[in-house]
């Protein structure tokens, strides 16, 4: 019994998060890198925001925090309708900015990660520009998970023990894959994607982060 009551006095101080991505847009259809571009849902991604808040019904959320791009927040309002809750927005939440890669094609997202791995020497001048490592313009893996584990660790703490709805995107979501070791790596977790409208539910304390389920994960043929 008293085995029992120290589990779940621990769980009780965790805070369970619900990390959704966002519905499909116009631009995931044709393949363009987003980034912190503000692209609305279309109708298939309101469609798959309506299915997600029926699957998650049952769940009590506490709280809903969004991305304040237009895709997620509108995600966000979509699953909360019934539940009657305010979305809250937050910068924190917003995908990887990616700079002039914004709008290409998201093969150009290959060529940047190869042009990272194995040099710059097959790419052309105007391709070189864009795509160097050191480009400012593209947010580093480390100032991508700086702000959201910031913001996580501060909402685990506040809502200790409650569940909370968060609204992103898929790139945060899958560096924040890498980051807790469910990929073992970079390389590993760009095999996969996450589908619009996927999501992992992971419990945090604010220091440590435990993976609870990762629902929509789909295996790709990038490399």
């Amino acid at each position: 019994m008293l085995i029992f009551d120290k589990i779940f006095f621990y769980e009780k101080n965790f805070c369970t998060f619900y990390l959704v991505r966002h519905g499909e847009t116009d631009w995931n259809t044709e393949g363009l890198v987003q980034g912190h571009s503000d692209i609305p849902l279309n109708k298939n991604g309101e469609f798959q925001a309506y299915n997600l808040g029926k699957k998650l019904k049952d769940i009590h959320f506490d709280a809903v925090f969004s991305s304040d791009l237009l895709r997620a927040k509108r995600t966000a309002e979509i699953i909360a309708q019934e539940k009657k809750l305010l979305v809250k927005t937050t910068r924190f939440l917003r995908e990887r900015a990616f700079g002039k890669l914004e709008g290409k094609p998201s093969l150009w997202l290959i060529a940047w990660r190869k042009a990272i791995k194995k040099g710059i020497s097959f790419l052309t001048d105007e391709e070189r520009k864009v795509l160097i490592k050191e480009d400012p313009e593209i947010e580093r893996d480390s100032a991508l998970m700086s702000r959201f584990l910031t913001f996580v660790r501060e909402i685990a703490v506040a809502y200790a023990g409650k569940n909370v709805l968060l609204v992103s995107h898929g790139g945060l979501m899958r560096v924040f894959l890498v980051k807790v070791g469910y990929f073992k790596d970079e390389d590993e977790s760009y095999l996969y994607s996450i589908t619009n409208a996927g999501y992992i539910v992971f419990q945090s304390d604010g220091s440590e982060f435990f993976i609870k389920e990762v629902v929509g994960i789909e295996k790709v043929n990038n490399f």
